[in-house]
């Protein structure tokens, strides 16, 4: 099986071209400045779990944040923020000074709904969250879905804009998701399973996924402020620590997000069809320096080979 650089360079040679990937090779080799990553979590999914796991997993979270010195941001889903445990878990990342943002109160996918509904579940998280001294307005679309037709996109782009949001868009797209629903199911037949394994295939799915992305930024002649997507899930709580640790070891400077969407980049609006995925992705596309190699960017299917291969 080719090894993760290897089919990081096939995949980036696919993606921008031999000839471009050739010229760009010091630059994809990362000899330029330090590429810079802010970590963005979505849902604050609890899966049930009782409130003594449940505050577990939020501290170790928010420790690991602490640790390394960095603010993160949360893009919060209503519906799993709408208690009063979870109230108190949300304040405790407002209390840490990292920023509280929309990411709807349903969770729907944006391309099979009705715009007046959508919007609706826009501002519905909005009254959730808006107190708290850290929210800020910006939106993330759930699965990164911004529409599929022009109409049904900008129609959505005008409302955020007449509400005062910002499209908190994602740079380096992942399958943490899928990862940790592996690790649940495996947790929930066995509870004293080795979990070793998923944390290494996951350092290096987000080692793998980051070096892509950066690549598809050079490409455009700059590096970017990154905003990386996870998930407040087990995964995360387990190896949220390493995960930070591992981009430092590999020369990347972590920044709060807060600094990361004021890069110019987050002011974007590509006009491709379908909307979504990574922003700049999307914006190497427009700009022809890159290709859509499959959609979505990222997902489990593309994963599940390999773990299953791996036993995982």
């Amino acid at each position: 099986m080719l090894s993760r650089n290897l089919m990081n360079r096939r995949e980036l040679t696919q993606l921008l071209g031999a000839g471009l990937l050739a010229s760009a090779a010091p630059r994809i080799a990362f000899a330029a400045a330090a590429p810079q990553v802010s970590i963005t979590m979505d849902d604050f999914n609890l899966f049930g779990a009782d409130e003594r796991t449940a505050e577990k997993r939020n501290q170790a979270i928010l420790s690991a944040f602490r640790a390394h010195s960095i603010k993160a941001a949360i893009f919060a889903c209503g519906r799993l923020v709408d208690s009063p445990f979870e109230q108190r878990l949300l304040k405790q990342w407002n209390d840490d000074g990292h920023i509280i943002a929309n990411h709807t109160y349903s969770h729907r996918n944006y391309e099979n709904s009705d715009f007046r509904q959508y919007s609706a579940d826009i501002l519905k998280c909005e009254a959730l969250i808006k107190d708290y001294p850290q929210f800020r307005r910006l939106f993330r679309f759930p699965f990164l879905k911004e529409g599929k037709t022009a109409e049904q996109r900008d129609q959505m782009r005008a409302f955020l804009a007449e509400h005062g949001y910002k499209n908190g868009a994602v740079t380096i797209d992942a399958s943490d998701w899928y990862i940790d629903d592996r690790l649940r199911k495996r947790l929930e037949s066995d509870p004293g399973a080795d979990t070793k394994g998923f944390r290494d295939y996951y350092l290096q799915h987000i080692l793998d996924r980051s070096r892509y992305y950066e690549g598809v930024a050079r490409a455009l002649g700059r590096s970017v402020r990154h905003t990386l997507l996870v998930h407040h899930n087990v995964i995360n709580e387990l190896c949220m620590v390493d995960i930070l640790s591992q981009y430092k070891r590999n020369g990347w400077k972590l920044i709060d997000a807060e600094h990361a969407y004021r890069d110019p980049l987050f002011d974007e609006k590509p006009d491709l069809l379908p909307a979504g995925d990574s922003l700049v992705l999307a914006v190497a596309i427009q700009a022809g320096k890159a290709k859509r190699l499959r959609w979505p960017s990222e997902d489990g299917t593309y994963e599940a080979p390999n773990m299953d291969r791996l036993g995982l």
